[in-house]
């Protein structure tokens, strides 16, 4: 990856197929169908018949107040933006991973991580242990001593956190939006990808809302938190995009510690009001989960984003966020490289680069030797 215009033109070049998004990785699989005219055509017509003020406003599911129900049946799927569909073998394959901080804005960002987490578990009363403090201990007794979080702390923690997670990506987005809309060039393809990570953190807050619904005075910390932390990394990315990206990548470590624990303490039977209760329809939507799924199936799938992000973040934090090519613009590695490895290296980038081009080429070439030779001269 050097970053030369022709590199950056070719990743964006809008006369790309329409696949190139989601090259044959088992994690992009996408329901071919949600992209047909007549479904889209389906949809449209029934929405519009659903328009308030309409004959049949009353019983529109549009104006339930639910998470889900503001979305029409016919329409699952097409409204929201490009994410990973993981095979049960990728769900499998997250390793709990840690970048070791190399320079000082790394070291900087892993203290701001590990300060926020500290006081957050000293708020929360929460004290990961391995093993009881003493034999024999109940859920009740573990639960009281802090030594395991119960369902409605879970949820606290996990509404929280995700709430907190979709800041970053929409930030970053709207920077380089208006740095290429300023300066009037390409955006290298940094912007979309920025774009799904905080619409992916976003739809883990909306499958989890439909399990709990927060107080007033739970919302107002949200309130307030955000508004804290929106401006402090709108300023850290004005300063410095690559540990900006790095503290993100840190925060995501973080977050796939928290996922594998919650994990851990459902197998293990510790949270009895999650045992085989059935992941929300959202869910099963977002991530084309099997009808029969479980809360736990759900937990996998939103682990493996994190992972994702930890990926992406930690690879994109090595780059030259002013010339440097975006390398998951138009594919990403799947979960047997991103749960197994911890970043892509600047020259492992700049391969990954290559080797995007040469299989979008050989897909052009296919593409042209199927395509019917019309009648000879």
């Amino acid at each position: 990856m050097t970053g030369s215009p022709s590199c950056g033109a070719f990743l964006l070049s809008g006369t790309l197929p329409h696949s190139a998004r989601h090259l044959s990785t088992s994690s992009a699989l996408r329901n071919e169908s949600l992209s047909s005219k007549k479904t889209h055509q389906e949809a449209t017509e029934g929405h519009r018949q659903e328009m308030p003020g309409s004959s049949s406003s009353e019983s529109s599911p549009l104006t339930k107040p639910s998470a889900i129900s503001t979305v029409p049946d016919m329409v699952r799927g097409d409204w929201v933006l490009f994410h990973p569909v993981y095979s049960p073998e990728e769900l499998k394959a997250v390793q709990v991973l840690h970048r070791d901080r190399k320079t000082i804005s790394d070291k900087l960002a892993f203290g701001l991580v590990k300060f926020a987490r500290t006081m957050f578990d000293f708020v929360s009363r929460y004290k990961h242990v391995e093993k009881p403090p003493a034999p024999g201990m109940t859920i009740d007794e573990l639960r009281k001593g802090g030594y395991l979080l119960s369902e409605k702390q879970w949820l606290d923690r996990i509404l929280f956190l995700e709430s907190i997670a979709g800041v970053p990506g929409m930030v970053a987005a709207t920077l380089r939006h208006l740095t290429s809309l300023r300066l009037m060039r390409r955006d290298s393809g940094w912007i979309h990808t920025c774009l799904e990570e905080a619409e992916n953190e976003r739809m883990h807050l909306m499958t989890f809302m439909t399990l709990r619904q927060p107080s007033l005075f739970f919302r107002l910390i949200i309130l307030g938190a955000q508004g804290v932390f929106y401006n402090f990394f709108f300023l850290s990315y004005l300063l410095s995009p690559r540990a900006s990206h790095r503290f993100v990548a840190y925060l995501e470590e973080e977050a796939v510690l928290t996922y594998t624990r919650c994990i851990a303490d459902l197998e293990a039977g510790n949270i009895p009001e999650w045992t085989n209760l059935p992941a929300p329809e959202i869910s099963i939507d977002y991530w084309r989960l099997h009808p029969d799924a479980k809360l736990l199936d759900v937990l996998y799938a939103v682990r493996s984003d994190e992972t994702t992000h930890r990926f992406v973040n930690h690879s994109l934090a090595n780059l030259n966020p002013a010339t440097d090519v975006n390398p998951f613009a138009l594919r990403e590695p799947d979960m047997h490289v991103k749960g197994t490895k911890i970043e892509f290296e600047r020259s492992e980038s700049e391969q990954y680069v290559r080797q995007s081009h040469e299989i979008m080429q050989q897909n052009a070439r296919q593409a042209l030797a199927q395509k019917p030779q019309g009648p000879g001269l």
